[in-house]
């Protein structure tokens, strides 16, 4: 379990954590998302004991992870896939590791195999390609076997496979008891991967929740009613926000249910009636609308200045 409270960090006068209380739970995958610039990568290296806050305190399992007498065993992170001498092969890297951590060596070759790297063991770390670079750092992440795992955009640079991978070895952990807490900015991969998500936009907590609790508070849905009869759909549906999309008619404020009874009241035929809900993308963007540091403009080549 990884816990929070009012963890506080500053760099002269900018704030980049602004005194935010979480608890990580095990038996769980927890999404750590946010706008770049909110806080994430700040807040992971506190917990990990890389940046000291500036008041509060973040523990992991009762205690500071820098106090753990074990590192590796109870604390598996990967914040950065390239922190690996180049020089080095994928097996001399993770031997280095179970080497400085007591653990058995045997394990190098089960984390290589777990992550798919076996054939490649002894090549150079260096030459390794983006996604092979991910698959070394999750392999030094598991290698004590730890009770908390904090994975920083694990699957930059992996293919469908390696992506698909990720998302079972992290629903794995989880239902192994362990506590899973992952950042990315890919919000597809997070709704098929995170159970639970806390949401960060300038250094403070917007949401955290669970996942369906999120999508039900954040994510607007309609209903598509498709109708030999719009125009008697239209006016049994006056009440609601309505909007004409080709053969189709979205309706805002009502549920599938609210709207199918009004039509069958109103004795119109339907052919089709669909709920539609917005995308875990679509309800961050609207939740940190507001919380966005860096925003892009978009304008025509024409526009851009030579």
């Amino acid at each position: 379990m990884i816990e929070a409270h009012s963890l506080t960090k500053h760099y002269g006068d900018a704030v980049a954590v602004a005194g935010i209380d979480m608890v990580v739970e095990p038996g769980r995958v927890t999404g750590f998302l946010g706008p770049n610039g909110a806080g994430k990568s700040t807040t992971m290296r506190m917990i990990l004991g890389l940046d000291r806050p500036t008041s509060g305190r973040v523990t992991v399992n009762g205690r500071r992870y820098v106090d753990s007498p074990a590192p590796l065993r109870e604390v598996g992170a990967l914040l950065d896939a390239h922190a690996v001498h180049p020089g080095r092969t994928a097996r001399q890297h993770l031997r280095q590791l179970a080497t400085s951590n007591r653990l058995d060596p045997r394990r190098v070759d089960e984390v290589l195999d777990l992550v798919g790297l076996t054939e490649v063991a002894d090549k150079r770390a260096g030459k390794f390609s983006l996604g092979m670079g991910q698959r070394l750092g999750i392999a030094a992440a598991l290698i004590g076997d730890p009770a908390v795992v904090v994975l920083d955009e694990p699957v930059n640079g992996l293919d469908p496979e390696g992506i698909r991978w990720v998302r079972s070895l992290a629903r794995r952990l989880a239902d192994e008891g362990r506590t899973v807490f992952i950042s990315s900015h890919l919000m597809s991969e997070m709704a098929l991967m995170a159970d639970h998500l806390v949401v960060i936009g300038r250094g403070r907590i917007l949401a955290d929740c669970s996942m369906d609790r999120f999508m039900a508070e954040h994510a607007a849905s309609s209903v598509v009613v498709r109708t030999p009869e719009p125009g008697a759909a239209a006016a049994a549906l006056r009440e609601a926000e309505l909007e004409r999309e080709g053969d189709a008619l979205v309706v805002r404020g009502l549920d599938a249910a609210q709207v199918g009874d009004l039509l069958f009241i109103a004795g119109v035929r339907v052919h089709e009636l669909t709920t539609r809900r917005a995308s875990l993308e679509d309800a961050f963007m609207t939740l940190t609308a507001d919380a966005v540091q860096f925003h892009a403009t978009a304008r025509t080549p024409e526009e851009v200045p030579a």
